[in-house]
């Protein structure tokens, strides 16, 4: 039966270099050990199977009685049927049929060539843990336990991707997070592997766009590719998916306040560390709504602009032949333009091309007319502040041009029907059922430690969104 097994093996992989069928010989007939070259400690093959196999060749009557006196693995079990033995040796792992037996193992051999554990480029800290993940989904569990040491943290696995066969976790801590947010991203990881139509799962982004909210510019999902963060985020009470072959994991729920905390926040001197965030929702303030009031102010309410300063600006303008609405239009895609080449282009030159592209950019549009001075400065402002909030900066670009379009149409009551429209469609905005700009419209505004501010660490609350915010 086990040659059957092994003919259908061999011809569902056929044309492929990478597959070793190994054949040994023993007293009751073949021993065949099946696995892929590049995913499996070939060392540990030969000397802990291959070899035992060689040197036993009287004890190999059952396959009891070689799992447990001749293969020297930690783990080693049966192999149900052909489908399953695929799998495994397609994930790393050992298969190990006997021709004179039904019955076949599987032996854990995996051992192929893994990143380093660096620091994450895109959560770099001044002072605090630098370790991030990597794309090895055993390596970024190990970093996970090393810091919650506790039996309640559970971490339950899916294989998703009818293709692929991706192995998915759900990580979080019993009795922090939510019975229904727990049931919820199940349910969601389940949709996804239903509706993938190509069979093929690779990143956690899979279910990150399935738990989102829909027709926002605003991620109501988080993702960390650090240990200390993810590890801080589940004993709040959230749940975490990681995704096999992804240094990113996915949180939820993800509140809007969370754009504005950073791991150095808790790590530096709580005063440093609340003057950085003052200074990040400044910056959300100045990136979104100052291009707009300028323009109501200098098109429709110049009047409320003083005299010396209306008369530098009409200077300004002499020259440039559209009117303002257009040139913040185009100089703020310039802009966003010149930010995205920098960060697609090589390391070495993308920020150099971005500094001297700006200045260039700047100097030219002057120089040509086509754009006036104040006008580079605004823009100017609003870019590099919004660079201080870079998990939104798409949703402030975009509600940016939203605002100054509607206060080139109405002036100031344009401006702030759009301020308005802006708050409403925070306010609509949900994370896996919870409100996006919790804690703001909910009794524990004032109590919570970690709002606007950070209160003392000690005093911060592991779990303080699950009651209030609980469907």
């Amino acid at each position: 039966m086990n040659k059957i097994q092994i003919e259908d093996i061999q011809k569902s992989l056929e044309n492929n270099f990478d597959i070793i069928y190994r054949e040994i010989e023993c007293t009751n007939g073949k021993i065949y050990v099946i696995y892929v070259e590049g995913l499996v400690d070939k060392s540990f093959v030969s000397e802990y199977i291959v070899t035992p196999l060689i040197r036993n060749p009287s004890i190999l009557q059952s396959k009891d009685k070689v799992r447990q006196r001749v293969i020297v693995s930690c783990t080693a079990d049966d192999v149900e049927n052909t489908d399953e033995a695929i799998i495994h040796i397609l994930s790393g792992n050992t298969v190990v049929y006997f021709d004179y037996l039904k019955e076949s193992i599987y032996c854990e051999t995996k051992g192929f060539s893994r990143r380093s554990i660096e620091t994450p480029i895109t959560e770099a800290v001044i002072k605090g843990p630098r370790a991030g993940f990597n794309e090895t989904f055993q390596d970024n569990i190990a970093s996970l336990r090393r810091r919650i040491i506790s039996p309640k943290l559970k971490i339950e696995t899916f294989t998703v991707g009818r293709e692929s066969h991706t192995t998915t976790a759900i990580i979080y801590i019993e009795g922090k997070a939510p019975v229904e947010l727990i049931d919820f991203v199940k349910k969601a990881i389940k949709d996804v592997d239903k509706k993938d139509k190509s069979g093929f799962i690779f990143t956690a982004n899979y279910f990150e766009e399935e738990l989102k909210s829909k027709n926002t510019f605003f991620d109501t999902i988080g993702y960390t590719e650090k240990p200390d963060v993810l590890a801080s985020k589940i004993a709040e009470g959230r749940v975490a998916i990681l995704v096999d072959g992804d240094p990113f994991v996915v949180t939820a729920p993800y509140f809007f306040i969370e754009n504005f905390q950073t791991s150095d926040d808790y790590n530096l001197n709580k005063m440093m560390g609340n003057m950085g965030r003052v200074l990040r929702w400044l910056a959300f303030i100045i990136a979104t709504f100052m291009p707009g009031i300028y323009l109501a102010l200098i098109t429709y309410h110049f009047r409320l602009v003083p005299t010396i300063y209306l008369f530098k600006l009409a200077t300004f303008r002499a020259g440039v032949p559209v009117p303002t609405v257009v040139e913040l239009i185009y100089m703020s895609i310039f802009f966003q333009i010149i930010r995205e080449a920098g960060i697609r282009l090589p390391q070495p030159i993308g920020p150099t091309l971005s500094i001297v592209g700006a200045l260039i950019l700047g100097e030219a549009t002057v120089a040509s007319g086509i754009a006036s001075q104040i006008t580079v400065v605004v823009v100017a402002i609003s870019s590099i502040t919004s660079y201080l909030l870079p998990k939104i900066y798409s949703g402030v670009f975009v509600w940016n041009m939203v605002l100054i379009i509607f206060a080139s149409f109405l002036g100031l009551p344009g401006y702030f029907m759009g301020c308005t429209l802006l708050l409403a469609h925070l306010a609509g905005l949900t994370s896996c059922g919870y409100p996006y700009l919790y804690p703001v419209g909910t009794r524990k505004l004032l109590k919570y430690d970690d709002a606007f501010l950070r209160g003392d660490l000690t005093k911060i609350s592991s779990s303080i969104f699950v009651e209030e915010t609980q469907k």
